[in-house]
C-alpha cells in the first residue's frame, strides 16, 4: 500500500494506543516503569522510522512488514540499552512481538474494514485518526506525569565524613559528590534504591543489601570493610563502576552475591577489586560478571558455585593465589573472553586444584569456555570431581 505521511503517523499512533494502555497496567502490576518506558520508546522509534519510510519506501508491500519490524526492533533494543530501560530481555521481546502482531492485524484487517477507503486514503483514518492519536498521546502524557511524580526521593550527601551505618529502608537515591565518605557502612533493605558516588570506609560489610530488588550501586568505593566490600543476600542488584580494596583482610571478599537464583539476574560490571580471599563470589545466583578487574586474591579470583547460572566474560584476573576463575557445585558457567594471568600455586595447600589453574570446573559443574587468555600460570585449565569443560 502507498501510505501518505499522515496515514503512516495516524496508523502508527492508533496502533500504539493498546500497547500504551497495556504498559500502564503492567507497570501497576509489576510496580516497575519499564513497560511504559518501552511502549513510549516503541512509539517514538516508530514515528522516526515512518518519516524515513515516507521517502525511502513510498509503496510498502505487505511482506515488507517483517524486515522493517526487525529493523525497528534492533533500534529499540539498542536505545533501551543506552537509555538504561530496565526491561528483562524476554519480557521486552514478548511485549514488542505482541505489539507488532496487533499493529499488523489492525493495519491489514481492522482499519480497512472500519474505514473502507483506508487503502485509497493512504492509511489515513479521517476523524477517528485525530481522536485515537489524542487518546494515545494523553495516555502517554498521563503515565509520564505519574512516573515523574512518583520517582524516589533524591538524598544528596555533601562532601565530608558521615557517620554510619546508614540504613536505607525505603525507595530513594543516595547521591554523593567528590569527597563524600560514609564511615561504618550502608545497609539497604528496600526495593528501588540507588547509591551513587559515595565512598564507604569500615563496617563489617561496606555496603549490605538484604531482601531488596532493583538496587543500583554505581561509582561506589569501599575501603577497610571487615568481611565483604559489598554483601548481597536474597536481592537483585546492578553494581557498576565500583572500586573495592580488601588488601590486608585475611577473610574478606570483594563482592559476595548469594541466594538470588529465583530473582532477575544481578550484574557486576567494570569494577576494580583488589585483595581478600575472593574478588567476586557468586553462590546460588543468576548473574553476570563482565569487564571487571580482579587482582591479588588469596583463594580464588572469581567464584561461581552452589548451582548458579552465570556468565563470566571480558574480565581480567591477575596475580591471584591458587585459582583464577572457578565454576563449581552443579553450576552452569559461560566463561568467555577473559584474561587470566599470574595465577600462583598455593604451596601451603594439599588441594590439587590450587596448583595455579587459570580456569577450574569442579564437582559436576558445566563450564562452557571460549576465547580466554591464560598466561604466566602453571596450568591453563582443570576438571575435577566429575565436572567438565566444553571448549567452543
Amino acid at each position: 500500500m502507498a501510505y501518505t505521511l499522515r496515514g503512516r503517523i495516524e496508523s502508527r499512533i492508533a496502533a500504539a494506543l493498546a500497547p500504551l494502555v497495556a504498559g500502564c497496567i503492567l507497570a501497576l502490576v509489576l510496580q516497575a516503569w519499564w513497560p511504559v518506558e518501552l511502549a513510549g520508546l516503541m512509539l517514538g522509534v516508530g514515528l522516526l522510522f515512518d518519516a524515513a519510510y515516507h521517502r525511502l519506501v513510498p509503496y510498502q508491500p505487505g511482506w515488507a512488514a517483517l524486515p522493517l519490524g526487525l529493523l525497528e526492533l534492533g533500534a529499540i533494543m539498542g536505545l533501551a540499552r543506552v537509555l538504561d530501560v530496565g526491561a528483562p530481555l524476554w519480557a521486552a521481546l514478548a511485549f514488542y512481538a505482541g505489539s507488532w502482531l496487533l499493529a499488523q492485524t489492525l493495519g491489514h484487517a481492522v482499519f480497512p474494514l472500519a474505514r473502507l477507503s483506508y487503502g485509497e486514503d493512504g492509511g489515513e483514518l479521517g476523524r477517528a485518526g485525530g481522536g485515537l492519536a489524542a487518546g494515545a498521546l494523553a495516555v502517554l502524557a498521563a503515565a509520564g506525569g505519574i512516573a515523574w511524580a512518583t520517582q524516589p526521593p533524591v538524598v544528596h550527601l555533601a562532601a565530608g565524613v558521615h557517620e554510619g551505618p546508614l540504613v536505607l529502608d525505603h525507595s530513594q537515591e543516595l547521591v554523593g559528590v567528590p569527597g563524600t565518605v560514609v564511615r561504618g557502612g550502608i545497609v539497604v533493605t528496600a526495593d528501588d534504591v540507588t547509591i551513587r558516588d559515595v565512598t564507604v570506609i569500615g563496617g563489617e560489610h561496606g555496603i549490605q543489601v538484604e531482601s531488596a530488588e532493583r538496587v543500583l550501586l554505581e561509582r561506589v568505593s569501599v575501603l577497610d570493610a571487615t568481611l565483604d566490600g559489598i554483601n548481597v543476600r536474597r536481592s537483585q542488584v546492578t553494581i557498576r563502576d565500583c572500586s573495592i580494596s580488601m588488601l590486608g583482610r585475611e577473610f574478606g571478599q570483594g563482592i559476595d552475591i548469594s541466594f538470588t537464583a529465583d530473582l532477575e539476574p544481578s550484574v557486576i560490571e567494570n569494577c576494580q577489586l583488589a585483595g581478600g580471599q575472593e574478588g567476586i563470589f557468586l553462590g546460588s545466583v543468576h548473574a553476570m560478571a563482565r569487564d571487571n578487574h580482579v587482582r591479588a586474591t588469596t583463594l580464588r579470583g572469581i567464584t561461581v558455585t552452589e548451582m548458579s547460572t552465570a556468565s563470566v566474560e571480558e574480565n581480567t584476573v591477575e596475580d591471584s593465589l591458587g585459582i583464577g576463575i572457578y565454576c563449581s557445585d552443579y553450576s552452569m558457567c559461560d566463561i568467555s573472553e577473559n584474561s587470566v594471568t599470574g595465577i600462583r600455586p598455593d604451596h601451603e595447600s594439599s588441594d590439587s586444584m590450587r596448583e595455579g589453574y587459570g580456569i577450574v570446573s569442579h564437582y559436576w559443574a558445566h563450564a562452557e569456555v571460549a576465547d580466554n587468555e591464560v598466561s604466566r600460570s602453571p596450568h591453563v585449565w582443570g576438571e575435577f570431581s566429575d565436572a567438565y569443560i566444553i571448549f567452543e
